[in-house]
């Protein structure tokens, strides 16, 4: 698995990385046993980079993730974790005051059975005021890296100008990485006009999401997703076609999201050991460009049509 470096701070991680919020059953139960598994097969095949949060399934993926990591040797991954989005008993729930972040950052190590995380994130700034994540949430986060509790600091959003509002507005080296989904895939490539401004600053980028949360997927578009009925109707399209060249679109969009060696890595999450192991094969085999041009010729002016976060 190709390793590549995350900005400035020092980390080199796979290009295709685990996202375990799979493991919090976000959209479907789970087998414990097969989600501990799927952590082991990932590692196993080269992925040295785990993201999780407190936010899926309310803690859930966290407790998950934990008893997965009792089992691996701690020198094998790295582990990015959030703090700012919560919730309990099914009610979703945001704090991103500083004293709340701080004792985020310890619940969550309790949770995941280690004593020190690799990097901490303000997950979804664009549910704060940006203010409070620039002079609450990010200050605390600094001093716990300070501290050395943990190693690195980011911050995590759909909205890409939300990212580039914050590291404007922080002392330089505060952000050292920037995690964005759905901007970095086959019906959106906003993210490479960022690319540019956050090499700047020497700060990492983390792509997440390649299948656009589903659009990009021969499942169906779940009935939750937030896109413009313009876009699915695109998308549904391109899956059919990538159908037709018995070339699944999942395979496609995942080669396209990690082809860009200036974005660190790509997140994906499956609690499915099987279906870990078929993405790990998907970016072994090189990437059919000419599919990528036909795909995105039917998406067409549907390209980069976003959507509010939820």
């Amino acid at each position: 698995m190709q390793k590549n470096k995350l900005g400035s701070t020092g980390l080199e991680i796979s290009k295709l990385s685990f996202g375990a919020s799979s493991l919090g059953a976000v959209f479907h139960d789970i087998n414990e046993k097969e989600a501990i598994r799927a952590v082991s097969v990932a590692l196993d095949g080269g992925m040295n980079f785990i993201d999780v949060s407190p936010y899926y399934g309310h803690y859930k993926a966290e407790t998950v993730l934990g008893k997965a990591l009792k089992e691996l040797p701690r020198e094998k991954y790295y582990l990015s974790t959030k703090v700012g989005r919560y919730g309990k008993d099914g009610v979703n729930t945001w704090d991103y005051s500083g004293k709340r972040a701080t004792e985020s950052v310890y619940e969550s190590m309790e949770r995941l059975n280690i004593d020190y995380i690799d990097l901490i994130n303000v997950h979804d700034i664009e549910f704060s005021d940006l203010n409070i994540v620039v002079n609450e949430t990010l200050p605390a986060l600094v001093e716990l890296r300070d501290k050395g509790v943990v190693g690195h600091v980011g911050i995590t959003d759909l909205q890409l100008e939300n990212l580039k509002w914050v590291v404007d507005h922080v002392k330089e080296g505060t952000v050292e990485s920037v995690l964005n989904f759905c901007h970095h895939c086959l019906c959106d490539d906003a993210l490479v006009d960022y690319l540019d401004y956050f090499e700047s600053k020497g700060i990492g980028v983390i792509n997440a999401s390649p299948l656009s949360m589903g659009l990009l997927s021969q499942r169906g578009v779940p009935a939750w997703h937030p896109a413009p009925q313009g876009l699915v109707e695109a998308c549904k399209k391109a899956v059919a076609h990538c159908q037709a060249k018995n070339y699944p679109i999942e395979k496609l969009a995942i080669q396209y999201s990690v082809s860009n060696n200036r974005i660190a890595s790509t997140l994906f999450s499956s609690a499915n050991p099987a279906n870990v192991q078929k993405n790990l094969d998907y970016v072994a085999e090189p990437i059919d460009w000419q599919l990528v041009k036909e795909v995105q010729d039917i998406i067409g002016d549907q390209k980069r049509v976003t959507w509010k976060n939820s």
